[in-house]
């Protein structure tokens, strides 16, 4: 069932790329959005066009990051053309770095020597959960290096250490917010990753593919519930430096 593109939270950037028009014109409200894909598929990329497009629309959005800090994410958005410093100085995207290096904590400074429950302070800091989109890049990288979601993996339980975060995330979407992971699946247990593919209103998976001496990437749609327009089952994009995500005509076999 479709919805009116209205609705819709626009993906933007209609005159410079098609990715708005590929995905039926936006994000549906109330939306979990999955988005897998190994390393080198471009997750973050298509993580940071969803953010630049979005704010471009007005919305405001929340981009927390396991791996960039402000700096070399602004450095990144630039090498993209995506220009986000008066996105940033309008508020209009509030930009979180979650610290999950060595010493596995969540933006703390504490190094009482305790593994953080990243979960919990996740779901604990409200002021990331006030925008309307909140996009998460990697989600994984918080699941592996939460010392309780790692003690139920150990037993066995991953389906039951996802069932607190996934009924937040429904509270969360509840109010017509959407929520953007990104996952690398190699990193994690079929048993722990299944939970949220299930709940996954917008699942997307991003596919490289060997043509000969090419590497071709593809948005693999999976699953796309209250789309606006129709949406295809493949996408073909490239990234590129100087112009961001790319779609492109061809086909991928």
């Amino acid at each position: 069932m479709s919805i009116a593109t209205t609705d819709l939270f626009s993906l933007g950037l209609d005159e410079r790329d098609r990715l708005n028009k590929e995905l039926g014109g936006g994000i549906p409200p109330g939306s979990i959005v999955l988005v897998e894909g190994d390393y080198g598929a471009g997750k973050s990329a298509m993580s940071q066009r969803f953010t630049y497009g979005l704010c471009e629309e007005g919305h405001r959005v929340t981009m927390l990051s396991t791996e960039l800090t402000v700096g070399s994410f602004l450095d990144q958005m630039h090498s993209l053309d995506y220009d986000m410093v008066e996105h940033m100085l309008d508020e209009n995207v509030l930009f979180l770095h979650a610290d999950i290096g060595d010493s596995n904590t969540f933006s703390d400074e504490d190094d009482g020597g305790d593994r953080m429950d990243l979960l919990k302070r996740l779901m604990d800091a409200e002021v990331m959960w006030d925008s309307e989109v909140i996009i998460i890049d990697t989600f994984d990288a918080i699941l592996r290096n939460d010392p309780k979601f790692e003690a139920l993996v150990r037993k066995n339980e991953e389906r039951q250490a996802a069932l607190e975060i996934i009924s937040f995330f429904r509270d969360i979407i509840a109010e017509g917010k959407v929520i953007v992971l990104t996952v690398d699946p190699s990193t994690l247990d079929e048993d722990a990753i299944g939970p949220f593919r299930s709940i996954a209103d917008v699942f997307l998976e991003l596919e490289m593919i060997e043509v000969g001496n090419d590497v071709r990437r593809q948005i693999s749609v999976k699953r796309f519930a209250g789309m606006g327009e129709q949406v295809g089952d493949t996408i073909g994009y490239s990234v590129r430096s100087g112009t961001g995500i790319v779609i492109e005509s061809r086909s991928v076999a």
